[in-house]
């Protein structure tokens, strides 16, 4: 339906008539909305009041240099004022003009002004041009505010961004042609979905507002997601275990024990079989076990880095050891459970223990110098915020570190997927990646604060020690041979951050490897899709820039790789594996019980 049919629609009596009865329901909705939001307090540590502290010393530095240098800011005054008053005379010839003549295109494309109505109609261009005009004067204040120190210019950045994203026309139904032209065409049924999506999402997540991204009915976790066969032949309060069935007659003698991240579950690497990473290695000869975490609740609030390495990691590694009859394993940690692998090697180091014969490490940061993006998340004032919503109950619940991740790219991840489902009345898209990151888990309240302030503040790993069972650890300490495949595009663990932890790792044999790509898409690339490549460099004494400029551009996916050089540590072959054995009989099918567990809100 075209822009002028729908307006043509509009001005009929019956189109009116069933318009103002929709929007009495979209009404009789919104008393419902205030109904369930009165009832439940919404919780954003650290950005409920984003450094009020800061943002008065940007106030009063940014006034102080008005009184100092007037001419300057009265020219920016200006120079806002006269941008304001040409877009708004642009708009007013276009209107007296000719029907049919465009608007000027003035700005760069911008994926949420793709509507050509931003282009066409002199109203939604002058509105574009505004709010350009207006991120442009709010950015180069920030920039050019004066006795900033450059932590806190660049928290100030982040949260005016913050500002300037949640401002954008687009979020508002009135200055969005999208969403209205959707509530003509249907009659306001558009409306009247999208607050009925609001509802269900807040009922789902009690009260707290959490934007679903994914149509959850499209799903089920072992019928069509995390679907390769194993069994669960382990089981503690902290993981099951699960031992994937084998794919070939024979297998390296050396198991795989593989640990995911506990923020968020592993299935990640078993989505479907054309990008399993998990069914991909069974079919290359290796007995391959995966640790699934618990989803804590408040009985967890005392577990802490220690309880995850010693109940998990090293246990693993053990019933892995008995069940294949072998003394070693290769061991992958992946994002926050490569960081703890590491840990776990260097406490193995200290222990005389040799159990794990290499590492390989996804995405995983063990430098915590550079905070990158996180640096506005990492300061006092949220991690104080952070600990004070622990205390009400002992656990981190899954929505705050979700809301963080999801606000590093809030267009995408926030306030698209929220215009979707709230304004246009659309059912979110049935697309498993976005059904595991909406997936996520709790964290024990101990752990988040020693992960907090001991790795991410304090950068105590690689800068003085870290401390578990009396023991102090340190990067170096981290001796055995260790591939460390990170992403280009990676904004959670930058590449360049991930390196230099592995530069301070004591052993000489490392390899590593940047896959394009971001911190999922960069891992979960199969070989059969031929998607992205990598870069690799042999030498590692070279700083990050001149790392990657010296290094040769691969075609394809990392795996074969990786794959090429774990068999060389992975011993003879031997017949193949089925999952447990006397002493550990099958619990349960993969992929077991706790990855069915849904986080609290």
């Amino acid at each position: 339906m075209t822009t002028s049919e729908t307006l043509d629609l509009s001005t009929s009596p019956e189109h009116i008539e069933r318009l103002k009865e929709n929007m009495e329901k979209v009404d009789s909705l919104s008393r419902k909305l205030v109904e369930i939001m009165s009832t439940k307090k919404q919780h954003h540590p650290g950005l409920d009041a984003p450094n009020h502290e800061l943002f008065a010393r940007a106030a009063t530095s940014y006034w102080a240099e008005m009184l100092q240098n007037p001419a300057k800011m009265m020219e920016q005054q200006v120079e806002f004022w006269g941008k304001s008053v040409l877009n708004f005379a642009e708009a007013q010839k276009i209107l007296a003009a000719q029907e049919g003549k465009e608007a000027l295109e003035t700005s760069p494309s911008d994926r949420r002004f793709t509507n050509p109505m931003w282009e066409k109609n002199p109203y939604f261009n002058y509105i574009k041009q505004q709010y350009l005009t207006n991120s442009e004067i709010i950015r180069t204040a920030v920039e050019e505010v004066a006795d900033l120190e450059p932590l806190d210019r660049q928290r100030l950045s982040y949260f005016s961004d913050q500002i300037i994203h949640m401002m954008a026309p687009t979020n508002f139904l009135p200055t969005n042609p999208d969403a209205l032209e959707k509530a003509l065409e249907t009659e306001g049924q558009s409306l009247i979905d999208g607050l009925q999506n609001l509802v269900a999402d807040l009922e789902a997540n009690n009260g707290e507002l959490v934007v679903r991204l994914a149509d959850e009915s499209a799903f089920e976790i072992g019928r069509n997601i995390a679907t390769t066969p194993g069994e669960v032949v382990y089981r503690n309060r902290m993981m099951e275990l699960i031992q994937y069935r084998p794919t070939t007659e024979t297998v390296h003698e050396t198991p795989i024990v593989l640990f995911p991240p506990w923020i968020n579950k592993f299935y990640i690497l078993d989505l479907k079989a054309q990008n399993s990473l998990i069914k991909w290695v069974t079919e290359q000869g290796y007995t391959l076990f995966v640790v699934s975490w618990i989803n804590p609740n408040g009985d967890y609030a005392d577990v802490g880095m220690e309880e995850y390495i010693e109940e998990g990691f090293l246990t693993a590694f053990e019933k892995a050891k008995e069940i294949c009859g072998v003394k070693q394993v290769n061991a992958i940690g992946y994002c926050i459970a490569g960081t703890t692998l590491s840990l776990t090697l260097a406490l193995m180091k200290k222990r005389g223990d040799k159990s794990v014969k290499s590492a390989t490490l996804f995405t995983a940061l063990t430098d915590f110098s550079d905070q990158g993006d996180f640096t506005p998340f990492l300061q006092n004032d949220f991690v104080d915020a952070i600990e004070a919503e622990i205390g009400e109950d002992g656990i981190l619940p899954s929505y705050i570190m979700a809301r963080t991740f999801s606000y590093l790219r809030s267009n995408d991840l926030v306030y698209g997927p929220a215009i979707r489902s709230y304004m246009m009345g659309q059912t979110p898209p049935a697309f498993d990646l976005l059904y595991w990151n909406g997936d996520g888990a709790n964290l024990p309240g101990k752990m988040a604060v020693q992960y907090l302030r001991g790795l991410c503040q304090g950068n105590a790993f690689a800068d003085g020690g870290f401390e578990v069972f009396g023991e102090t650890l340190h990067l170096k300490d981290v001796d055995i041979p260790v591939m460390a495949v990170t992403c280009e595009t990676d904004h959670i663990a930058r590449w360049s951050d991930c390196y230099r932890g592995v530069q301070q790792m004591g052993g000489r044999n490392k390899t590593f490897i940047v896959s394009q790509s971001g911190h999922i898409a960069g891992i979960v690339n199969p070989p059969s899709r031929d998607k992205y490549g990598h870069y690799t460099n042999a030498d590692l004494k070279l700083d990050a820039p001149d790392w990657m400029a010296g290094a040769t551009f691969n075609e394809g996916s990392w795996w074969p790789r990786w794959e090429s050089w774990l068999k060389k540590r992975s011993g003879k072959q031997v017949p193949a594996r089925e999952p447990g054995d006397s002493g550990y009989p099958a619990l349960e099918q993969a992929p077991g019980s706790y990855v069915r567990a849904r986080a609290r809100s």
